[in-house]
């Protein structure tokens, strides 16, 4: 017992240490807006975890942040809300940002997030003797987070390389958390492309079979050829633009909850994360967790080889990337991610 109230109090202490060190700097200016309102797709799914970090330790709060976090149904629901401008900035999938440019919309990362998707496609136990591979999903029906969201977009991928079409099967927006488990136990979906906890969840209750999975750098080059940036900080550079200070303070939070997840251990992420997130099963979710670590950003920037990994994806999936030129160097703002490691 005081070996774990050492530990719990040693990570508050480093908590508060990397809140202290961002914030020093940055409380010399005032942030243009204090209430911040942010969209996300699925907030308790290990993809988001940073988030949720940097909200449980209050390092938003640290930065002098007000944020309010509207999770919706899926990745391609939080784009909506910040083009139709309920929402001031995303945590999302950075392939938004390209396909955004692509449409002359200028929306623009400011932090990774993740450096690999931590996307896993399966299918359900009673089906892996006949879909062995995404070359056999056709006619499936295959869940998502939602559609348009990075999950469909990776199974549509697999689906390509495979030789298959998007319109071979069909696809289901089944949300994340305990809805996304239900419609794989009910047999609603025939397979999956969903991230943790979910995923560890079926797999460790045997009712899935993973076939392809991006968690690890291996699996992710296995389908990418190369690394592929996952969730990122993403705003309309207008934002950025008119709120600096503010964009600062939300990057600067975020990069604090990287520093604090690359420390960290499974039992003291579950120690801090809601206990709905848990989905009844502690130490499942360590060890989903576990599993997930690595795939967090350990610097915050996005790689020129991830841009262009991400982008030759979607010129491969998207049929209106034909003979359009994106500036990916127009995807991605490094200069708040290069304060807050200054700082």
């Amino acid at each position: 017992m005081q070996r774990r109230r050492f530990l719990i109090a040693a990570t508050v202490a480093f908590g508060a240490l990397i809140a202290g060190l961002l914030t020093a700097p940055a409380m010399a200016q005032v942030p243009e807006k204090t209430k911040v309102v942010l969209g996300v797709g699925g907030k308790s799914l290990l993809y988001y975890l940073p988030l949720t970090i940097a909200e449980r330790k209050g390092f938003f709060k640290g930065q002098g942040l007000d944020v309010e976090i509207n999770d919706f149904g899926g990745g391609a629901k939080s784009l909506q809300a910040l083009v139709g401008g309920s929402v001031d900035v995303v945590t999302g999938a950075y392939e938004h940002t390209i396909r955004m440019q692509a449409k002359g919309q200028d929306i623009r990362a400011v932090l990774e997030l993740g450096r690999f998707p931590a996307i896993v496609l399966a299918v359900r136990k009673a089906l892996a003797d006949k879909v062995k591979s995404p070359a056999d999903f056709k006619g499936l029906k295959i869940g998502v987070t939602a559609p348009g969201s990075s999950t469909y977009l990776t199974a549509v991928y697999a689906m390509t390389k495979a030789g298959l079409k998007a319109t071979d099967a069909s696809f289901i927006g089944i949300g994340g958390g305990a809805s996304s488990v239900a419609a794989v136990k009910n047999g609603q979906v025939d397979a999956v492309s969903h991230l943790d906890p979910v995923i560890s969840k079926l797999e460790a209750d045997g009712d899935i079979k993973v076939l392809i999975d991006t968690r690890t750098e291996e699996g992710t080059k296995a389908l990418f050829g190369g690394t592929n940036p996952a969730a990122v900080l993403y705003l309309k550079k207008d934002f950025a633009d008119a709120n600096p200070v503010t964009t600062q303070r939300l990057v600067n939070a975020l990069y604090a909850a990287l520093q604090w997840l690359a420390k960290a251990t499974p039992t003291e992420v579950a120690d801090t994360v809601p206990p709905d997130f848990l989905l009844g099963d502690r130490p499942l979710y360590e060890a989903a967790v576990k599993a997930s670590l690595p795939s967090y950003s350990r610097t915050g920037v996005i790689t020129k080889d991830g841009m262009d990994s991400a982008y030759a994806t979607l010129n491969e999936l998207d049929p209106e990337f034909k003979g359009v030129t994106v500036d990916l160097s127009k995807t991605f703002i490094d200069i708040f991610v290069k304060q807050a490691k200054a700082n």
